[in-house]
C-alpha cells in the first residue's frame, strides 16, 4: 500500500463531508491510483485517523486546485453590492454599489430595481484590474470562501457592455 504524504499545511478548506461524498468515485479513484484497496482505506480509518485526514486533506487539495485552474468568473453578490470578476492575464473587477439602503439585489424585487435603474444616481458602477499574483488560486478561494459563485462570466459580459460599450 503506497501512502500520499502531503504537508499538513492546506493552501485550501478540506472538502465538507457532503462534497466527499459527491465525489466518492474520484475519491476512489484516488486512493486507487497510490494503491490503496478499499480494505486497506477501511483498514486506515479503523486505526489511523491522521493517515485519513492526510488522504481527505490531499484529495480536497487536488479537487480545489483543479477547480481553481478552470475559474474564469466569479461573482460576489451582497444585498448593497455586486463584485464580478473576470480572470484572464489580469484580475478584472466590476463592481456595483447601490446606495438605497431599502434595496436588497439579493432578492427578485432588488434586482429588478437594479435592471430599471441602472442609470440611478443611487447606483454606482466602477471597474478596476489587478496584475495576477503568485497566489491567484489562494486570492480565488478566498473570495469563494467569502460567498463568491463561479459562473460563466453572463453577467460580467452584460456590464461589461454597459459600462465600456466596444464601438
Amino acid at each position: 500500500m503506497a501512502v500520499f504524504l502531503f504537508p499538513r499545511t492546506m493552501k485550501y478548506a478540506r472538502l465538507s463531508k457532503e462534497q466527499l461524498e459527491e465525489m466518492h468515485e474520484e475519491f476512489a479513484q484516488f486512493l486507487a491510483a497510490q494503491e490503496i484497496t478499499k480494505d486497506d482505506w477501511d483498514k486506515i480509518k479503523a486505526e489511523n485517523t491522521d493517515q485519513v485526514d492526510l488522504q481527505l486533506d490531499a484529495f480536497s487539495h487536488l479537487v480545489w486546485d483543479n477547480v481553481l485552474d478552470k475559474v474564469k468568473f466569479l461573482e460576489l453578490i451582497s444585498p448593497n453590492h455586486m463584485y464580478l470578476f473576470k480572470i484572464d492575464a489580469a484580475l478584472h473587477l466590476i463592481g456595483v454599489k447601490i446606495n438605497q439602503p431599502l434595496i436588497d439585489i439579493t432578492t427578485p424585487e432588488g434586482y429588478a430595481w437594479l435592471k430599471e435603474n441602472l442609470m440611478n444616481d443611487a447606483v454606482e458602477l466602477f471597474q478596476s484590474k489587478k496584475e495576477i499574483s503568485d497566489n491567484l488560486k489562494a486570492d480565488l478561494f478566498k473570495l469563494i470562501q467569502q460567498g463568491a459563485s463561479i459562473t460563466s462570466g453572463v453577467l460580467y459580459g452584460y456590464f461589461e457592455d454597459l459600462i465600456s460599450p466596444k464601438s
